[in-house]
């Protein structure tokens, strides 16, 4: 155990996807195992680590705050990740950063905190190789985080793959990121045979471009396949999937794993052909559609289908818009992540002509916000009456909270009289079978079956 860190207590503030919360649990846990206390919240911290996000502007905007938050309070601010890799020099000056470690350097982080905290005042640490536009070979380093247990969440998110060579135009995270490389079975394996061990049922597979993984002859549909036979794993997800990686034979091995969780995220971004082309997405809205059935046919009906939708891109024309929208009600879509386009310097659409005006930018992203809301209250809606298992993530007020194996948000009422003598804080990580009676929001209510 280090005695640089040891009793310090370290806040983790992850930003952006589910690769970001992967990555702050395996330095979490690569801190804790070096004696510093790790706390999700800044207050009382002597150190922040922030795993950074550059998807949009919103995010580098959400990044600068996290970092001027924790110099408020910390004594020592690293930051990592895609803004960390792309940030000037100048600002890491004026932001008074003194550790940032860019793509595939994370691994570098707790060895530079210990240098930090050791010589106080010296100069800041930087670890960033070349974006991908500096150099044509990218970076085909995996970067060697490892996780024991997850100690910010009770899932386990697993990243098994990293970066992306499909470079949609609008899009900034293959520069950042760098080539697609996939991580070895036999260390995902291992790894998950690690935080079962810990207590943990739910694992979440993540990736840049998740469907792109491939080791050897080993691909996604395999890697499912012996996770599936793992004991003591009982539920299984995906991250965000692109839809041209569903591939038929990946949807076969989803249909006959007993812990896969029915649901899959497949971001759409438009409904409209000529804004997918401009896109560069590689399909049309009707291969999108038709993917939906297949999915729903392989997986059955009640498979929950949630979204990204991007509004607003370079040339979208109202007509295009409402197409987007027929989209999402035709796919049946569940819970949907709407977002305005984001001009990202270095990609292709950054000098497309025909940008939105705002204030049209803003009413599309509320009027496909709103039809999200309706579609996922409409798809949860199906389950009041019926049974459904959660694993307990909160409680509070006797009341759990958690996710059922549809990813839907479920609030679960106990009976005091029922649970004399037990703790209902004890449940936290554990499935709990659960009634529904009332839908509000896309949230399902119910009461926990004894």
């Amino acid at each position: 155990m280090s005695e640089t860190l040891r009793g310090l207590r370290v806040w983790i503030c992850a930003l952006g996807c589910r690769s970001n919360i992967y990555e702050a649990e395996a330095l979490a846990g690569e801190l804790a195992a070096r004696g510093a206390s790790v706390s999700a919240e800044a207050e009382g911290c002597e150190v922040a680590v922030i795993v950074s996000c550059s998807v949009t502007a919103t995010a580098d905007r959400k990044c600068r705050q996290a970092v001027r938050r924790a110099r408020r309070v910390c004594g020592v601010v690293a930051v990592c990740g895609c803004w960390a890799q792309a940030l000037p020099g100048e600002d890491v000056l004026n932001l008074g950063i003194d550790i940032l470690a860019g793509s595939r350097m994370k691994h570098l982080l707790p060895g530079a905190i210990e240098a930090k905290l050791a010589s106080p005042g010296s100069a800041p640490l930087e670890f960033r190789g070349k974006n991908r536009d500096e150099d044509t070979e990218g970076d085909a380093k995996w970067d060697s985080l490892s996780l024991d247990r997850p100690r910010l969440r009770t899932r386990a998110f697993l990243k098994i793959q990293e970066g992306c060579d499909h470079f949609c135009s609008y899009c900034v995270i293959p520069f950042l990121r760098g080539r697609s490389v996939s991580r070895n079975p036999e260390d995902v394996l291992a790894e998950v045979k690690r935080v079962v061990s810990s207590g943990c049922r739910e694992i979440v597979l993540t990736g840049i471009h998740l469907g792109d993984y491939r080791t050897g002859d080993v691909t996604l549909p395999d890697l499912i396949d012996k996770l599936s036979a793992l004991p003591g794993l009982s539920r299984l997800r995906l991250g965000s999937l692109e839809p041209f990686a569903l591939t038929t034979p990946l949807l076969d091995a989803l249909a006959d794993s007993p812990i896969f969780c029915r649901h899959l995220h497949l971001p759409a971004q438009s409904g409209d052909d000529g804004v997918l082309s401009r896109m560069r997405r590689g399909y049309k809205a009707g291969d999108f559609l038709s993917l939906c059935d297949l999915a729903r046919e392989k997986l059955r009906g009640d498979l929950h289908i949630s979204s990204d939708i991007l509004v607003a891109f370079p040339g979208e024309t109202e007509s295009a818009f409402q197409n987007t929208m027929s989209l999402m009600e035709r796919a049946a879509l569940g819970r949907v992540h709407v977002f305005p386009y984001s001009p990202r310097k270095g990609t292709e659409a950054w000098s497309f002509g025909g940008r939105v005006e705002p204030r049209v930018a803003s009413d599309r992203v509320a009027a496909a916000a709103s039809l999200g809301e309706r579609l996922l209250s409409r798809y949860a809606s199906r389950f009041i009456g019926a049974t459904v298992s959660i694993l307990a993530e909160s409680e509070r007020e006797g009341v759990l909270e958690g996710y059922s194996r549809n990813f839907l948000s479920v609030e679960a009422e106990f009976d005091k009289k029922l649970e004399i003598g037990q703790k209902i804080g004890q449940k936290i990580g554990r499935e709990v079978d659960v009634l529904v009676r009332q839908c509000a929001n896309g949230k399902l209510k119910g009461a926990r079956i004894q």
